[in-house]
């Protein structure tokens, strides 16, 4: 967690999950929990001045020149391990 999220309750997470509605006509079975990420700039506000940046190479591979707002996608539906 980077200092500018610092101020966050513990329970904070960028992934966020919810399930759809499910009604007990649908001949079909539910879907279950489907997840979503919110991106890091929501949580931030105003971008501060002097922020540490990436490298230019780096930052062409992440996207971002600032670590602040890069957010690795891991897929939650993707099994582990294997």
């Amino acid at each position: 967690m980077n200092k500018y999220m610092q101020n966050q309750p513990k329970t904070f997470s960028n992934i966020k999950s919810y399930t759809p509605f499910h009604s007990t006509l649908d001949p079909c079975p539910p879907i279950g929990q489907k997840y979503y990420r919110t991106p890091p700039n929501l949580y931030l506000g105003v971008q501060p001045s002097n922020l540490q940046q990436f490298t230019p190479l780096e930052a062409l591979k992440k996207g971002t020149l600032w670590p602040v707002f890069y957010d690795f996608y891991e897929n939650p539906y993707k099994k582990r391990g294997g």
